[in-house]
């Protein structure tokens, strides 16, 4: 991959600046950027959310509605434990040990994704590159979706702010059977995973122990011990909700804080060059929503911080809430925007105006 260069051309001191009033924070307050003991039973409920419901279906205790129920809570699970867990430790934000980080980070694999592709897909080419065409991912879902207006516009897009949280039910469903594999070997041919064939090899072999490992538990476990009582087509419909719930949440979370209005979508120059320095694109291209949503905050990981998490990946987000004033403050101070809508609810309804724009019109 061409390699893009943010220039700073205004050679602002914007993050300079902000990076030292953060520092200072942690340090006059003796605080560590990593977990605490909150964040250690907040970890411990997370995983409960999704492994209570699933022992409790194999208890047989339940009739099938009440166990379709307990799927749901599944769902809801697996993407607290993405949101809240494996989000931190895999941007290295969980504890000071790497072997803590990669342990937690592990967990993705629990559930039936892959850590691996997980890192390059969201931690280099997300975060480094967010909103920008053709390197960003998370704005390039081939040609299901238009999330700017770089991409060619097709006609069934037109609906896509009808369709759209439906196809997102879909986004885990494709990362345990095959969209793993598909990136794994993407990144290969790009080179973001090394030049050496046996780290693909090794990548290539975690990933299909742990999704047979998930697999087991997660399907045919339960069918061995549930046959007499649950159709085989019950399973599947079961499997897919699960996965369903999982893919809703993930995706709105993470498209109502770069894809709404508000946000920007550089396009590099023939240099392949940015103007802005890297902190200030983040400014730009992200947005917060539902600050004051405490609830909302601790389920999700607290990415309705989004701009404190991609200007400061590797603190825990549990101090997002505290240091997002120093962030606004010091925007402020430089005259860069802070992006945010005051609820959920907005920010989910903006993300769906501009899709609505993007389906109708070739230019935003």
């Amino acid at each position: 991959m061409e390699k893009i260069k943010f220039t700073n051309k205004d050679k602002t001191e914007f993050f300079k600046t902000l990076k030292q009033r953060v520092d200072d924070y942690f340090k006059t307050n003796g605080i560590k950027k990593t977990a605490n003991g909150k964040m250690i039973i907040k970890t411990m409920i997370m995983l409960l959310i999704f492994f209570v419901p699933y022992a409790l279906i194999l208890s047989k205790m339940f009739n099938i509605w009440q166990m379709y129920l307990l799927v749901i809570i599944m769902g809801f699970g697996v993407a607290g434990i993405g949101l809240s867990i494996m989000h931190d430790a895999n941007h290295g934000a969980y504890s000071k040990h790497q072997y803590v980080n990669e342990l937690l980070g592990f967990t993705l694999n629990l559930v039936g994704a892959a850590s691996s592709t997980w890192k390059i897909q969201h931690n280099l080419l997300h975060h480094t590159y967010t909103n920008i065409y053709h390197y960003d991912e998370d704005i390039d879902p081939n040609i299901s979706m238009r999330f700017t207006a770089e991409a060619k516009r097709k006609k069934y897009h037109y609906f896509q702010y009808i369709y759209a949280l439906v196809l997102y039910g879909f986004l885990t469903f494709a990362w345990v059977l095959y969209q793993d594999y598909v990136q794994l070997a993407v990144y290969k041919k790009k080179g973001l995973i090394g030049n050496v064939k046996s780290k693909y090899i090794n990548e290539l072999i975690i990933m299909t122990i742990t999704k047979i490992f998930y697999y087991i538990y997660i399907l045919v476990i339960p069918v061995i011990i549930l046959k007499d009582s649950v159709e085989p087509w019950q399973f599947a419909v079961a499997f897919f909700t699960m996965h369903f719930v999982t893919g809703v949440v993930l995706s709105v979370v993470f498209q109502t804080a770069h894809v709404v209005e508000g946000t920007t979508f550089p396009k590099p120059d023939a240099n392949n060059n940015i103007e802005d320095e890297w902190a200030i694109h983040q400014m730009k291209t992200t947005s917060n929503f539902s600050r004051r949503n405490l609830f909302l905050s601790w389920y999700i990981g607290g990415l309705n911080y989004q701009i404190e998490h991609h200007l400061f990946p590797k603190i825990c987000h549990i101090h997002y809430r505290l240091i997002s004033k120093i962030v606004r403050e010091t925007a402020k101070e430089f005259e860069i925007p802070y992006l945010e809508q005051p609820t959920f609810g907005g920010a989910i309804y903006s993300h769906l105006k501009l899709l609505k724009k993007l389906g109708q019109n070739n230019t935003v």
